[in-house]
């Protein structure tokens, strides 16, 4: 139970339901357990009077006699109906606060493990598949839920209906009543042992569970590559064979609680045997009356579900234990990126970096060593380099998606590290090298920069792009859904919204990571124009590996091996002869050849 503990703060919070249900478990068990006395009345007025009737063959007292009776027990099943009706009605109102309850906190754990996902950095998402993750929120807290609701409701049904039905039997007869329940220990010992197998058991098969999960989302998100490679029949191999791994270990665990269950009822059917046994002992030394062994038969029979639900219980305890615990794993892990601050002012755009080195901590490479720049507001530069060389490692360490090893970074003139987190991501406009869009509108993947913007924002920023004329032929327009990751776009048309997304936040800041790869040099031009003219009073970082004949950059370092080993303007960089100048050679040859 305790990796359950962290769950008590929902029980606090929801304390009235919690409280409620348990007073209306109670009252419905107090209705039930008088229903069994009400038959002994009746029993026992039968069994009283069958001798007196008997006397009474062939008076006309006889039949006055045996209406006398039927009417009494008429009210007497009057009486049971009415115990039932209202044990139903308090049930009903125990189910709408108990499972309630249940479902509220399900909705409070989502949504606390979504947020907490939220916060975490990017090592954390390195380091865990996408599949894991989705298991934690779906699957291990619809288990978690099962333990809130069902199980307890039905702990709390237990140890009520036990208090009031044992109380019951011990007012008639404490011996009949040891009888009666000796087979218990035996039951309590085989729950103890049985419930540490369904732990080991249900933890093996969550984890099983969150396995197949990755598995399928890797396979749908890489279908396409599936289907270039024809390799459907391997990966269906390799689902089958560890969804055979997952259906053994669920399979061991059904086996358990099916052994476990008819243990239940035997040994619940060894009591029955018992009271009848001894209680009819009883009633030939006088001790009890008939109706008090139909009684405590009932008592006992009544048993049976809150006896028998123990195991249910108990293994619904032990999975939710085991899910939990997957659970606190992540809750616990704490993001390496924290935000001290807050701060809601604009960014006037001045960086710079001193003596910079960066060890990517999930693979230990080393992406940066020792770099130094610096960059006025209003600035722009251009950071270029081989495949590898630490380029992306610059916009991610500006964004504090990670923070450095060594060195520092500071935005004017703050370290990075004493800014408002939030602020300082909306501040800035980074479009990435991996374009990710979502599920949704065309238009609404654009708004996701600023949730505030107009439809006529969207289209403006959208020619800013160049991406308008291509939405426009669409037959929804901005209304078309891109499908999972943008699939239904091209990757040219992809990187465009992801700059129009960018730009709209209006950033004081703008970050650009090979952004134009995917695009035709007649589009470049226009969005290197847009560049040119609404940039101006922005500082602006372009990482690329072409060379941008329209754009005038202050600054251009070549990166190499995480190292800056050319600096200074185009003419600088062209007369030092080294890689910039090949680059730039060779790109003009390529153009001479298109033209």
């Amino acid at each position: 139970m305790k990796e359950l503990r962290v769950l008590n703060k929902y029980f606090v919070k929801y304390r009235w339901h919690f409280l409620l249900g348990t007073l209306f478990v109670s009252a419905s068990n107090y209705f039930r357990v008088l229903q069994p006395q009400m038959i002994r009345e009746a029993l026992d007025l039968v069994v009283d009077n069958v001798g007196l009737y008997q006397i009474l063959d062939g008076f006309t007292l006889q039949q006055t006699l045996f209406q006398s009776i039927g009417k009494t027990l008429l009210l007497f099943g009057v009486l049971v109906l009415g115990l039932a009706l209202m044990m139903g009605i308090f049930m009903y109102f125990m189910r709408q606060t108990i499972i309630v309850m249940s479902r509220l906190i399900e909705y409070d754990l989502r949504k606390e493990i979504f947020d907490h996902y939220e916060k975490l950095d990017q090592a954390f998402y390195k380091r865990n598949n996408t599949g894991d993750l989705m298991a934690r929120i779906t699957e291990d807290v619809t288990k978690v839920r099962m333990y809130l609701g069902p199980a307890i409701l039905y702990g709390i049904n237990l140890i009520s209906l036990f208090i009031l039905v044992i109380s019951s039997m011990l007012s008639v007869s404490v011996e009949l009543t040891l009888y009666s329940l000796a087979p218990l220990p035996l039951l309590s010992l085989s729950i103890y042992y049985v419930s540490n197998l369904i732990n080991k058991k249900s933890e093996r098969i969550q984890k099983q569970l969150a396995f197949l999960n990755s598995i399928s989302q890797e396979a749908y998100s890489g279908i396409r590559v599936i289907k270039s490679y024809v390799q459907e029949r391997p990966m269906s191999r390799y689902f089958e064979s560890e969804s055979q791994n997952y259906k053994v270990k669920a399979l061991s665990l059904a086996k358990v609680n099916a052994f476990f269950f008819p243990l239940m009822l035997l040994l619940i059917g060894a009591s029955t045997i018992i009271t009848v046994y001894i209680g009819g002992l009883q009633v030939v030394q006088g001790k009890i009356s008939p109706g008090n062994i139909a009684e405590f038969v009932i008592y006992v029979n009544m048993l049976t579900w809150p006896v028998t639900a123990m195991g249910w219980i108990a293994s619904i305890i032990q999975q939710a234990a085991a899910s939990q615990k997957r659970i606190n794993e992540f809750l616990e892990t704490q993001p390496e990126i924290a935000n001290t601050e807050t701060d809601t002012t604009s960014l006037e755009g001045k960086i710079s970096f001193e003596d910079v080195s960066f060890t990517y901590p999930d693979t230990g490479i080393k992406a940066l060593k020792n770099v130094s720049f610096e960059l006025k507001p209003g600035q722009k530069m251009a950071i270029i380099g081989r495949t590898g060389s630490g380029k992306t490692t610059i916009a991610d360490l500006l964004a504090r998606m990670y923070d450095v090893t060594t060195g520092s970074i500071r935005i004017d003139d703050r370290d990075v590290r004493d800014h408002d987190l939030t602020n300082l991501r909306r501040r800035i406009g980074y479009v990435p090298q991996d374009v990710f869009l979502f599920s949704d509108s065309i238009g609404q993947n654009i708004a996701f920069g600023n949730r505030t913007a107009t439809a006529e924002e969207i289209e403006q920023f959208a020619k800013y792009a160049a991406v308008h004329d291509d939405i426009s032929r669409l037959p929804a327009k901005f209304d078309t859904m891109v499908g999972e990751r943008g699939v239904t776009l091209s990757g040219g048309q992809k990187q465009r919204v992801s700059i129009a997304r960018a730009l709209i936040k209006k950033p004081d800041i703008v970050i650009l990571d090979d952004c134009l790869s995917a695009v035709d040099t007649n589009t470049e031009k226009q969005i290197l124009g847009y560049f040119k003219e609404q940039l101006e009073n922005n500082t602006a970082i372009f990482i690329t590996h072409r060379i941008y004949g329209l754009l005038e950059f202050d600054q251009i370092i070549v990166l190499d091996d995480g190292q800056i080993v050319e600096k200074g303007t185009h003419q600088e960089l062209l007369e030092l002869g080294k890689y910039y100048f090949e680059l730039f050679e060779k790109q003009r040859l390529e153009e001479a050849e298109l033209d």
